[in-house]
């Protein structure tokens, strides 16, 4: 889960509280962004997306399940309309947006996905703006432009590099970003309503009977049966780069904020740039640093907007 869309009133966090709120929020974050590291190490084994999303969403759905029932069993019912909008999140924020960040993933490097991803905040600036006709201020402006141009300086320098299909897998990650983006718009009314945690397990359920079913319908069951390995990766995509930063992320809100919880995701890139560096050896250049800066730059002057 990239980000938690709950508002949260502005109150003075005492220092223990913050410090543990950030350091929960910090390992959420990294968590959350190794997943295209196991992504890469799992396509070694000849995978392909649709089996990789498959044996994540089958090591995670369990634990999503349990919550969706608890949840269900202690809240009120939803109403036909709630169902159904949840069912609509669901498929379009973690069943599509996932697809294609996996499908993404065999194409270009784990810094470039993550960076990509990252403009999440941006896309949904831009969204506003030409569907509900928002007015886009000067400082917005600037950070629109500080992030595209950093994204556009690593795009070009792995396009000269011959990374794989660049283009393809820039273009697939970016719809990815976008249906998430969709997906934060559209959550924002329900998550108050039914809380964040209802509404993630919900939508996390239905996001996993797709992928699920998706695989039994494309692929023979026989691809069920793999080495040891991709077991044992699959499990960590399910459960430390799925389940628990899904949860650390939602305990750092409600500690700290959303505000301050999502600029500490700010480390998500940069351990994802270094950690490709550290386990695939995927090389790291001044380009890509000065691009993820100018990235950094143009999120942090949005989160500062007020």
């Amino acid at each position: 889960m990239r980000k938690i869309s709950a508002a949260q009133p502005h109150h003075a966090v005492a220092r223990p509280a913050l410090i543990a709120g950030l350091s929960i929020a910090i390992a959420g974050a990294v968590l959350f962004s190794t997943k295209a590291i196991v992504a890469k190490l799992l396509y070694r084994y000849q995978l392909d997306a649709v089996t990789v999303i498959a044996f994540r969403m089958l090591f995670s759905l369990p634990v999503f399940a349990a919550v969706a029932v608890w949840q269900m069993r202690t809240g009120a019912p939803l109403s036909a309309a709630d169902r159904w909008r949840l069912v609509g999140l669901g498929l379009i924020g973690y069943y599509v947006s996932s697809f294609l960040d996996f499908l993404g993933l065999q194409y270009i490097t784990v810094g470039l996905e993550r960076l990509i991803l990252f403009l999440t905040p941006t896309l949904v600036l831009l969204i506003t703006a030409l569907l509900l006709k928002r007015h886009i201020g000067r400082w917005e402006s600037m950070a629109l432009a500080l992030s595209y141009c950093g994204i556009v300086l690593v795009f070009v320098h792995d396009l000269g590099e011959g990374k794989g299909d660049t283009a393809t897998g820039s273009l697939l990650v970016l719809g990815s970003a976008v249906c998430y983006a969709i997906y934060l718009l559209g959550s924002g009314e329900l998550v108050r309503r039914i809380g964040s945690l209802r509404l993630v397990s919900y939508a996390m359920c239905v996001s996993s009977v797709a992928c699920i079913a998706q695989f039994f319908v494309l692929r023979p069951a026989a691809l069920l049966i793999q080495p040891a390995e991709v077991y044992g990766l699959s499990l960590v995509n399910g459960v430390f780069c799925t389940i628990l930063p899904v949860f650390m992320t939602m305990a750092a809100v409600q500690r700290i904020g959303a505000a301050t919880a999502s600029q500490a995701g700010m480390v998500g890139p940069v351990s994802t740039l270094f950690l490709g560096a550290w386990i695939l050896g995927e090389p790291i250049t001044a380009v890509q640093l000065c691009g993820t800066g100018l990235v950094f730059a143009g999120i942090y002057l949005l989160s500062k907007k007020k």
